[in-house]
């Protein structure tokens, strides 16, 4: 009777670890109408695009080249300071504007001969040129992710520029012979502005293309801006034509 009970007892054991094994069992294996499965034809939702703005306040240096007939007349040296504004668009790209004021000086030693044959030497007229410009541009930003927040960027698109002022003062180094030549044919050699002698226009239409490096809030660029449109309103000789091309290197700071 005793051995009976015994395996009785045993055989409700075994049944119950056999039912809990299989709730166990249960429990564990996923529950397929709520398993993702792998479809490669399915497309990836992609975040919808959310139009934004980024304003940056810039600071650098600029070199400007006055060109005429492929040769550099004078180089301005001088500095930029302005804000921009991006306009941020789908696939890494941005549109920038903005304004940027540039300060540049520049010094050119324009030689003539004298006048006096018996004392035939070179004469020299000093221009100290300052010139304050507006700049506006239009140019396309591309960004590359590199790692975490640094990135490369390229840029291209014009930009246009207003002369506010373009002031020439001169040191004349001439004999009066040359000084009194000088003045018949009306080249200045004394202080003057260059756009109130209608001598220059004040408009300018560059094309740049450049690149950087940015960093979270902060960017590094630099860029070269193609003069394309003729800056000598009265020429001194026939055909005579003016472009002014530069060079430029900026830091940025986005608010």
């Amino acid at each position: 009777m005793m051995k009976k009970t015994y395996i009785l007892i045993l055989c409700a054991l075994l049944a119950v670890a056999n039912v809990s094994a299989q709730d166990e069992l249960r429990m564990k294996q996923p529950d397929l109408q709520t398993v993702e499965f792998f479809d490669p034809t399915a497309k990836k939702e992609v975040a919808p695009y959310q139009f934004s703005t980024d304003w940056r306040l810039e600071a650098g240096y600029v070199q400007w080249e006055e060109r005429m007939l492929d040769t550099v007349t004078v180089y301005q040296h001088g500095m930029r300071l302005g804000a921009t504004v991006d306009l941020n668009l789908p696939h890494n790209f941005s549109v920038q504007t903005g304004a940027l004021a540039t300060l540049t000086y520049g010094l050119n030693d324009q030689h003539w001969r004298s006048m006096d044959a018996e004392n035939v030497k070179a004469e020299v007229l000093n221009h100290h040129i300052v010139q304050l410009q507006l700049t506006i541009p239009a140019r396309v930003y591309y960004k590359v992710t590199l790692w975490k927040e640094l990135r490369l960027f390229f840029f291209a698109g014009p930009q246009l520029q207003f002369g506010l002022t373009n002031y020439d003062k001169i040191d004349n180094q001439t004999s009066e012979a040359v000084t009194n030549w000088l003045n018949q044919n009306n080249i200045p050699t004394t202080e003057y502005e260059r756009y109130i002698a209608k001598e220059l226009y004040r408009t300018n239409v560059q094309f740049g293309v450049g690149g950087g490096i940015e960093w979270d809030r902060y960017r590094l660029q630099s860029g070269y801006d193609f003069g394309l449109n003729n800056l000598m309103r009265t020429p001194v000789v026939a055909d005579q034509k003016l472009h002014e091309w530069g060079w430029m290197v900026t830091f940025c700071y986005k608010l």
